[in-house]
């Protein structure tokens, strides 16, 4: 199971804790297997609009292994030069603990921290947009990155301010699961799941993804999961309660996409991971995907290399 540990700093900035937290909340929720645990730096820890915090254990006590993770939240900005002036041990011990394989996350001015520990040297990362330019002039050795939402260099994974800590925990779930499962955790959160150029192509799964109709969305779910079936347009529309000509329409008003073209899609993906296996053969593939024909799963195949 996966441990991600959260390092609360005094004034942190709640959504840049909440964010991240609720994502992996929201994953284990569908099923995913993580522990989230949470450490203080200083006692006494409140919020930068002074909430308070329960008695929390020190960072020192987290015990982590290779592969797990550290999330540090961003901090009212004031507090920032104090805590980098004081917490000398804190920054040693998270530069040990990245050479032991632990992945560290900073959220917003969190990469300041990462900074401070050595671990921003020769190593490209983000911030909040406002405080581009003050990293890049702290940290010379850091390759600070401005319009980005975060940055993975090695285990190093650094994000703008505020809700991009959301996207940088949805890229990071990703990584631990795929892109159909994280589509599923977004939109229970209810977010647009967006990508920083250092990311990954954008995946069918997630594709036409970026709307909240909820009607379309069933839809989509229906179609990936019952390729292999009959399908059609009549089908879908009793699915969602309206009238094939309705759906056609709001189907493409959500997505830019026809229903027909986003199923081919969808089988053309399948069909190109099915392939991936020796055991499968052609006819078996078309069978699983919807197509036709074998020869027609050829033509497509084919059409698209």
């Amino acid at each position: 199971m996966k441990k991600i540990a959260f390092i609360i700093p005094p004034a942190v900035e709640l959504l840049d804790l909440a964010g991240p937290m609720q994502v992996f909340s929201e994953a284990s929720f569908y099923g995913f297997e993580v522990q989230l645990e949470f450490y203080s730096i200083q006692p006494d820890t409140a919020s930068s609009v002074g909430l308070p915090f329960g008695k929390l254990q020190p960072y020192s006590k987290a015990a982590l292994q290779a592969g797990d993770f550290i999330i540090i939240p961003g901090v009212r900005f004031e507090s920032l030069k104090v805590l980098i002036s004081w917490e000398k041990a804190f920054f040693h011990w998270l530069r040990d603990t990245a050479q032991r394989g632990i992945n560290i996350c900073s959220i917003c001015n969190a990469a300041f921290f990462l900074g401070e520990a050595g671990l921003l040297n020769n190593r490209e990362c983000t911030t909040h947009w406002r405080r581009v330019d003050a990293l890049q002039k702290q940290y010379p050795k850091a390759r600070v990155l401005n319009d980005v939402l975060f940055v993975k260099t090695d285990s190093i994974y650094t994000s703008a301010g505020i809700s991009a800590g959301i996207d940088l925990a949805l890229s990071i779930l990703e990584e631990l699961t795929d892109p159909l499962f994280v589509n599923k955790v977004a939109r229970g959160l209810v977010v647009y799941y967006r990508r920083s150029h250092q990311h990954t192509q954008q995946n069918i799964y997630l594709d036409y993804r970026n709307h909240i109709n909820p009607k379309v969305h069933q839809v989509q779910d229906y179609l990936v999961e019952q390729l292999a079936s009959e399908l059609s347009l009549e089908k879908l529309a009793n699915l969602v309660n309206t009238s094939p000509r309705n759906l056609s329409r709001i189907f493409k008003e959500a997505t830019g996409i026809t229903i027909g073209d986003y199923l081919t899609k969808l089988r053309i993906e399948k069909a190109k991971t099915l392939k991936n296996n020796p055991d499968y053969t052609i006819e078996y593939i078309a069978a699983a995907c919807g197509f036709k024909s074998p020869r027609q799963l050829q033509r497509i195949l084919k059409s698209t290399d």
